[in-house]
Order: C-alpha cells, then sequence, then structure tokens
C-alpha cells in the first residue's frame, strides 16, 4: 500500500475507485465499504481518503474528551490488511474545512486523483457545512465525470455500526458488544515505564504502561484478562486500569501483569489485547486482601484466554 500525507503527493491513479471518512476504528461497516470498493475496481485501483488529526479535534479543541479508537498507526495498519492499494492522510486544518464540497471534488478527487468511481459510507458528507454527500455527487455525476455509490446502513442485530457506539461500549467495559461491531478484540499498544514497584512485593509484578497518543480511548477501569506482545512473542496476562485505591493512588495508571514473564522491558513496547473486563476496580483493606484478590484475577484470566 502506498501512503500519502500530504494531498500533492498523489496524482493520476489508474481507473481510480474512491472513498472517503475517518475511518477510525475500520469497525465492521468500515469493512463492508472497502470489501466494496475492492469488488468494483476492476482494472482500476483503489484509493481510501482519510483525515488527520480528526475533524473534531480540530474543530472543537477545547473538548479533550473526544478520544480515537485508533492512533494513526494503528489506523494505518488496519487498512493496509484490507487490501487498499492507496492511501491519503488529509491534513485536517481549519483552513482545510473552509474548503466547499465542490472544491474538494474538482481539485482532489478529479484534477488530482482522477476518481472513475466513488463509494461512499451510509449519510457520509465532506465539504464545509457538510454540503458534500452522495446525494449531491449523485446530481453532478455528468459534470463530475464519475459514478457514484452509497453503502447501505450496516446493522448488527438492529444496532447500527458506530464508531460512536463502539467507544460508548469500551467505556462501559462491554468488551463483548465492542468486538462484535469492531469484528475484532479492542487494543492498544504503549511504552513500559517505571512505577513504583509495589507489586513486585506482593508476588505480582507489572509493567507499567505510558500511551504518548493522549487521543487513544483507554476503557474502563477494571481488571482485564489480555493478551500481550512483545516483540514476536504472544503471552497472557492480566492488566489493571485505574487509581489504585488501596494504595491511595490519585493518577490514573494502566499496569499489566505478564504470566510465565521475567524480563527486562522498560522503554519497550507491549501491545495489548483486551479479552474480558474480570471486576470493576475496588480498594481492599490493604496488600494482603489485595494479593488474595490477586490469585483469584489471574485463575480467572487464564480460564478465560484458555476458553478463548
Amino acid at each position: 500500500m502506498r501512503i500519502y500525507k500530504e494531498i500533492e503527493a498523489i496524482q493520476n491513479i489508474k481507473n481510480a475507485v474512491v472513498t472517503i471518512g475517518t475511518f477510525d476504528g475500520v469497525h465492521k461497516a468500515h469493512q463492508a465499504i472497502i470489501k466494496r470498493l475492492i469488488d468494483l475496481k476492476g482494472d482500476g485501483e483503489t484509493v481510501l481518503i482519510t483525515f488527520f488529526p480528526h475533524p473534531r479535534m480540530v474543530l472543537n479543541p477545547e473538548n479533550q474528551a473526544i478520544k480515537m479508537l485508533q492512533t494513526l498507526s494503528e489506523r494505518i495498519e488496519a487498512i493496509e490488511k484490507t487490501g487498499i492499494e492507496h492511501l491519503l492522510i488529509i491534513p485536517f486544518t481549519k483552513e482545510f474545512a473552509e474548503q466547499s464540497a465542490e472544491q474538494f471534488t474538482k481539485e482532489i478527487l478529479i484534477n488530482r486523483i482522477g476518481t472513475k468511481k466513488m463509494i461512499l459510507g451510509y449519510d457520509h458528507h465532506f465539504g464545509k457545512n457538510r454540503v458534500g454527500g452522495f446525494d449531491y455527487l449523485k446530481a453532478n455525476e455528468a459534470l463530475f465525470g464519475f459514478e457514484v455509490e452509497e453503502i447501505p446502513r450496516q446493522e448488527i442485530d438492529e444496532t447500527t455500526i458506530s464508531s460512536s457506539k463502539i467507544r460508548a461500549s469500551l467505556l462501559s467495559g462491554d468488551l463483548n458488544i465492542a468486538k462484535e461491531l469492531l469484528g475484532y478484540q479492542y487494543s492498544f499498544s504503549g511504552i513500559v515505564v517505571k512505577g513504583k514497584q509495589l507489586g513486585r512485593t506482593i508476588g505480582y509484578p507489572t509493567a507499567n504502561i505510558e500511551i504518548a497518543e493522549n487521543y487513544k480511548l483507554i476503557p474502563q477501569n477494571g481488571v482485564y484478562a489480555v493478551k500481550v506482545k512483545h516483540n514476536s512473542t504472544t503471552y497472557n496476562g492480566m492488566l489493571n486500569i485505574g487509581l489504585r485505591p488501596t494504595v491511595n493512588g490519585i493518577n490514573r495508571t494502566i499496569e499489566v501483569n505478564i504470566f510465565d514473564f521475567d524480563q527486562d522491558i522498560y522503554d519497550e513496547t507491549l501491545s495489548i489485547e483486551l479479552a474480558t473486563l474480570i471486576r470493576q476496580e475496588q480498594k481492599f483493606s490493604g496488600l494482603e486482601e489485595l494479593k488474595a484478590q490477586l490469585a483469584k484475577d489471574k485463575e480467572t484470566s487464564q480460564r478465560v484466554l484458555f476458553e478463548s
């Protein structure tokens, strides 16, 4: 897959079949759009146009609550796995947001890419004031010189698939719904940093994970059964997200206890795949009670991960 991070870098794609969207999460509805794109390409080439940062992060910078299902690198990796041939990542700015739908269509879709067919997800809009969309392009097919098709609303058990629904399920700890809508287990990656090392004093050493991208969504606080990838090897483990109330913690931390693992991995990257929320975070009377609960958590995690 060829990746373009500037509009000027892409030009004259052969019989380009194009789609456009944020594609945060590359979830099942996104996958349906991409599959249709690939099915229709014929002797042409597939082009996916996305944006970074997310438009809402630029247009509403004061809203720090906006969180994404994927970092940019995760989104790129997920899109590449689908078989897309060209990925254009448009830098989203306030100036770009002022571009009209007609400007975008003529300058980028036609003059720059050479679009022959456009596939849009249900109710997708683009351009200033969200004027552009399926109805706009369909009404101007003859003028613009390319065909346009809209993918119907994708549903699972009468629940419309959307990134917002997936975010809500993760924030409520419902990993089963998140997996059903995403089509895969939710994950994140981070660097191992030094913590207070209290875990090793009670027999459960943890790697403290620091995620560089503050826009990445971290699920509800609690204890999770997880798969942990270090280099090319995957291990089972249990993860705690929260404030560590038993030791009067005040900052939210992400700590993972990796089973059957004893390596120095400070400053290295771990990828964490969440399997199940085992329990909510809770405060114990002391370290001994916490230690006893961790033994139960490990047993539960091992059983869950063995069965999955």
